[in-house]
Order: structure tokens, then sequence, then C-alpha cells
């Protein structure tokens, strides 16, 4: 139903080598080697290197396949029906990724407090582009589903996350309860948007049906609770009309002026004009 839906969307959000990390996220095929061994920050790859590299890369990957339980398992469920991937690209996008082991730290006793999914497009290579002469590559737009700590990387797209509750370890019987996930839309890049639907739509409904408050025995009924909701709401409409304010900025258009100028032959005709 409307409230189960709620509930599962709205809850309460390298590996060791250089080298190795670049390959197995797809990264440009270029290397960081020591200045003192090249005089340069970066070298084109040989074509034997690359072949090791992703053979590095793909014994990586079939080792963290291997390694997924009934908690990765959960996260990729959720994953996968938040953001609208299958559960296979979810898992090939979660073994490839250089960040695969913050997983490992969010499930660990007094871990991570969050675990952040963007969903959106980067600049990727393409799968069969050849290098230039200048060691570059042929690059294009493409959707990726990548872990991050949401500090190094814009936020253009969906951000999916998981929060846990406690600071329990989370294990294959308690990852559902211990662990609530959400997903947050930014659409279009417009960040403000993306929040003041997930508020509106998502976590008030959400509180509002909140039958529980913990040491809260009156629930709803409690004036300090009404007192937040009133809040809450109060902050979204607040929201809402700053956003509407930024959208209905002043937009300049080009003006052809060559229709004003044409006439003016000497300083004093522009001063005239002035």
């Amino acid at each position: 139903g409307t409230e189960s839906k709620h509930r599962r969307r709205g809850g309460d959000l390298k590996t060791g080598s250089t080298e190795l990390g670049s390959a197995v996220t797809g990264s440009p095929l270029t290397a960081v080697l020591p200045a003192s061994t090249t005089g340069k920050k970066s070298t084109v790859l040989s074509g034997e290197t690359r072949k090791e590299l992703a053979k590095q890369a793909k014994v990586t990957k079939e080792e963290r396949r291997a390694q997924i339980d009934e908690r990765q398992k959960y996260l990729i469920s959720r994953l996968a029906d938040g953001i609208g991937l299958s559960e296979q690209q979810v898992e090939e996008a979660i073994i490839s990724d250089d960040k695969f082991q913050l997983i490992e730290q969010f499930f660990a006793p007094s871990g991570l407090k969050k675990l952040l999914f963007f969903y959106q497009d980067v600049l990727q290579q393409k799968s069969n582009a050849s290098l230039r002469s200048d060691g570059s590559t042929n690059s294009l737009l493409q959707k990726k589903l990548f872990i991050t700590m949401g500090s190094t990387e814009n936020f253009t797209g969906t951000c999916a996350f998981f929060l846990r509750t406690s600071d329990k370890v989370i294990t294959a019987s308690n990852v559902s309860q211990e662990v609530n996930f959400g997903v947050f839309d930014c659409i279009n890049g417009n960040i403000l948007q993306g929040l003041e639907f997930f508020l509106s739509q998502i976590m008030i409904p959400a509180l509002k049906s909140q039958q529980n408050w913990g040491a809260v025995k009156e629930g709803l009924k409690n004036s300090q609770i009404q007192d937040f909701l009133y809040s809450v709401d109060k902050f979204v409409g607040t929201l809402s009309s700053s956003r509407q304010n930024i959208e209905d900025k002043i937009q300049l258009t080009k003006v052809d002026i060559d229709i004003y100028v044409s006439n003016l032959q000497n300083p004093s005709d522009y001063i005239t004009a002035g």
C-alpha cells in the first residue's frame, strides 16, 4: 500500500593499488607513477599492462562476488527496487566499485552511520575506444551507480541511502531491522526541488502515520510532537517559496544593439546617445 511504500522509500541516509582501482572502476587507463621514475605526473599504460590490470580487476570482482551474503543481498534488493535497476545490474556495479570496502565498514559494530549510493550521469570511457596519440580516450556520459562518501562528487541524479539505527553489528538476521533505506531524487540537478518532494511526499506522510514515538506515550496527540510536525510543515513551505523565488529570477536576454549604434558616427553622437 501507500504506507508501506513510504516506509520503504523514506526510512529513517581502493583496492590496494591505484592501477587496479582505475581498472575496476573503468576510469581512464592512466596510472600515477613516482616522479623519480618518470619525471611526469602520469604515463600511458602499455597494452600488456592494461591486459594484466583487466585480469586483476576480473579476479577482484569474482572474489567480491563470492563474498556477497544475505546482508549485501538485502542492500542490493533495496537498491534495485528503489532506483529501478535489476539486482544483477546493482551487484555488478557494487563489486566493480573501488569503495566496495565501505559496505563492510557499514556492517561493522559501531561502523559507518550511513552508506550512500549515487545513480547519475558520469563521464565514462567508451568500451571500444582506443588511445589517441595524446593518451586521451573517447568518452561519453552514461548512467552509473556508485558508492560515495557524498563529499567528493557533485550530486546531480538520484541518491539512495542506508542509515543505521544502532551501533550493533549488522548481521543477516537483523539487517532489515537495524538498517533503514531511502531514496532522494535530485531532478535535473535541482536539489531544492528534490528535497521538497522528499519531505512533503515521503517523510511528512510517514511521520504523520507514525504510531510509536518511543517514550512519548500520547503519540501524535502530544504537544511536542505536534509542534515538531508543524515546524517540518513550515520548513517545507519556506523551502517551496525559496525555490520558486530562485526559479523566477530575472532572465537576461540577448539584445541586438546594431540598430541602436548603426547611426553613431563620432564621439559626440555617443555622448548624445548616452
